[in-house]
Parts: structure tokens; sequence; C-alpha cells
């Protein structure tokens, strides 16, 4: 199994054969345009000295600032990090944001770490990475294991460092340097619901389009809070969530009534684990007694009409693609499907909906905090809504449209969509 960074230049080369693309502009697209590997002195609580690998890559800036998130694991590599960025170049020309593609991340296991010290390894990214990022340069956002506080320590860093050297970032502009923090620091309204609401609004265009009636059965791989929202807007309009998993295990209703998510969320707080929290109706219980319990893997075989993988890279592959018994995958995780998975799928008329579609109301209303803060505004939740489902519905008709006319996939529909997009960026800065 290719890596997921190559499995996506492949992807890349499969959508220009619809295109008249220059070698050059596909040689120049499958590369970063910078790679920044840093080593960050972290004095510990017991003032032992950790030196800590980071890495952001800048991978295209043709339409605009770099931007993609940080995320603090200790599997973080190159390769991870390469391919993420990519995605992201990729995301932004497909829901048509005026950014590029960028990705970071340390390599350690944050909940290692004390507050304290997190906070430090934070302020210490920042700096090594200041001379490198910008409102108009590169834009980073939370991503796996960074939440707003942890965006709100790296602004803030930021803002000490400009302020203190001979900048010409303008004052005013400072916070639009990253996305995704806290409200009251300058963050938009709806940015933590943003990437499941997205996906519901494309869901709906999509069932629309495949003439299918709900109550329709949804399986969901992944109960963070990209997962856990999705699945609570699909409850609330006429979906059946019948499946949900966390890391460790998952629960399955074979009476097809769904759970109740709410309930869900509050148990899983409580208890930690989603199979303590088989809540059908007012009443959560074990899912052991309702015989419910299941692996993820095993949920990804179940009888629905959609599945959500909402966690994993590379969990719908070669070895269980032919097992798949939904009518839709949809991506809301980043690369859950590999190459060869992807091919089985198309081969067995299973549509899947690419990632880089059906998650991109995250990095949407990244833009939308992006616009407010350099422009001095703050919108209105149902503002930020409304403009993330017309952005939403634009990209997947605009995705749609290339797959009925080209009869491709809507993955390699999209990656038309974005090398087109690219491409007449490419010209408008060569001309």
């Amino acid at each position: 199994m290719k890596n997921p960074f190559e499995s996506t230049i492949l992807q890349l080369e499969e959508a220009s054969k619809y295109l008249d693309i220059p070698n050059l502009v596909m040689s120049l697209l499958s590369k970063p345009e910078r790679i920044i590997e840093v080593f960050l002195p972290l004095r510990l609580d017991n003032k032992e000295l950790k030196i800590v690998k980071g890495y952001r890559v800048q991978y295209n800036s043709w339409r605009g600032p770099y931007k993609g998130g940080l995320r603090y694991h200790q599997k973080v590599d190159l390769n991870e990090v390469k391919a993420l960025s990519l995605w992201m170049m990729i995301k932004n020309a497909v829901c048509d944001v005026p950014f590029g593609g960028g990705k970071g991340g340390i390599e350690i296991d944050p909940k290692t770490l004390s507050k304290t010290e997190l906070k430090e390894l934070t302020r210490l990214f920042a700096k090594m990475l200041t001379p490198n990022i910008g409102p108009t340069v590169d834009v980073p956002a939370p991503d796996v294991n960074t939440n707003a506080k942890i965006l709100d320590w790296f602004v803030d860093q930021y803002e000490q460092n400009v302020k203190t050297q001979n900048s010409n970032v303008k004052f005013t502009e400072l916070k639009a340097v990253a996305t995704g923090k806290s409200i009251e620091n300058g963050g938009s309204e709806g940015r933590e619901e943003a990437t499941g609401l997205g996906g519901y609004y494309v869901l709906e265009e999509l069932i629309k389009k495949m003439g299918l009636k709900k109550p329709l059965t949804v399986a969901v791989q992944g109960f963070g809070n990209v997962g856990s929202h999705l699945a609570a807007l699909l409850c609330q309009n006429g979906y059946k969530v019948v499946a949900l998993s966390d890391s460790k295990g998952g629960i399955y209703d074979q009476s097809g009534d769904g759970f109740n998510i709410d309930l869900v969320k509050t148990c899983k707080l409580e208890r930690g684990l989603i199979a303590d929290c088989y809540c059908i109706g007012t009443v959560c219980d074990l899912a052991e007694k309702k015989k419910g319990e299941i692996t993820n893997e095993d949920l990804l075989e179940l009888p629905v009409d959609i599945l959500v993988p909402a966690a994993l890279e590379n969990v719908i592959t070669e070895k269980n693609a032919d097992k798949i018994k939904a009518k839709i995958v949809f991506e809301m995780a980043n690369g859950p499907t590999s190459l060869e998975g992807d091919k089985i799928l198309h081969g067995r008329g299973i549509p899947v909906v690419p990632d880089v579609l059906a998650n991109s109301g995250g990095v949407t209303v990244s833009y939308f905090e992006w616009y407010q803060n350099m422009h001095g505004e703050h919108w209105k939740l149902e503002e930020v809504k409304d403009k993330l489902k017309e952005k939403m519905t634009d990209a997947f008709k605009n995705v749609w449209n290339i797959h009925e006319e080209k009869k491709v996939d809507l993955r390699t529909g999209a990656y038309i969509l974005a090398l087109r997009r690219l491409h007449e960026s490419y010209k408008k800065l060569n001309k």
C-alpha cells in the first residue's frame, strides 16, 4: 500500500488527464514549496530538558497564504505532514477559498505533558515559526490534539514576537495569523461545529441528487468533534444513526431505530467509553447487555445506507473494501480510503464523497475567521452558517457537474476542479 502522499500525487495525475495542464505545473504541484523542521528545547516541570521535533510544510501558495492545522501527536512524521498539506491545497481549491496548502505538527504525545509544559512547547513552536508565518504568508489552525486554547497561546506569542521586531505586519491584523482561536480572542462563531455542519450540507445535496428518501441509516466511525457534531445533525434531520465508535470500540443498534446522540455525548463525557453508552430513547445502558458492542472494523462492514469514516487514515483498504455494504461512503476523516480501496468501491458502484469536499467546512469557516480578523468584523452565528451553506453547496454542485460531464468518480471530479483552479492561479502569477 502506497503512503498517503504518493497516493494523492497519483490521484492528481489521474485528474490531470482530463485537463490540458502543462508538465511543468504538474511537476511543481508534486513537491512542497518549503519544508521547515525545528527542534524545540522544552524544559519539563522536573527541570529535565527534552528536545522535541516539529514540522511545518508550506506546500503551495498560488491561491493565497499557506493554510492548515498544527497537530500534536507522537506519530507525526514528515510524510504524514506532507500528505496533509497537499490535501489542504486541494481542499482549499475545491471549496474556493483564497488559501494555499500547509500543515504542521509536533512529534509528541501531549497527554504526557502538564498544562505548563504544553503552553511552553506551543510558545517555543510559535517563536521558531514566526519568521515564516503571518496573516498574508501562512495561517495555522487547530488539528489533532490542538484546540482554541493552544491557538490562543500560539497567537499571543506571535504577537509578542512581531511587536518587538521591525515587522511590516499591521498590528490590527496580527490575530489573523491563525484561526480556530477562542471567540474572545478573535475566533469565529460556528468554528467548532463547522466541519460537521459543512459535511451535513454536502450530504443533503448528495441524497437529493441520488433520489434517496429518508429515513436513512448511518454508521459513524469516530466520535470526536467532527463525528459527534455530524451525528447530532443527522439525528435531528431525518437520519437514523445506528452505529457509533471511538478509539476503544463501538455500539450498534440492530433494531434500526438509532441512538439518542445527545445522551451518548453526555454519557461518554461521564464514562469515557462509547461502549458504555448504548442510549436509546431516554435511557443509557451498557452495550454488552444489549449485545450491541462492536469493533471499529465491524462498524465499517455494517448494512447501512451511509458509512461515515470520521477518525483515522486508511481504514478502508483492499482488505475490506469488498465487504463494505453501505450505499454511500462519506469521508469526514482525512484520507480514510486507500487508493486500492477506492478502486474497489468505485468498481462496485459505491459512491465515495471525498474528504477534500466532505470535510472542507472547517477550513471554510477558518477563512471566514481570517477575513473577519483582517477587516475588523465579527459575524453572527446565523450569518456564518448561511455563508458556509452557500460555499459547501456550490462546491458540491461543481464537483457533481464534473462527475457527470467527465463520467468520473466524485474524488476525481474534486481533483479536476482543484487542478483547474490551481492552474488558473498559476497562469495569473506568471503572465
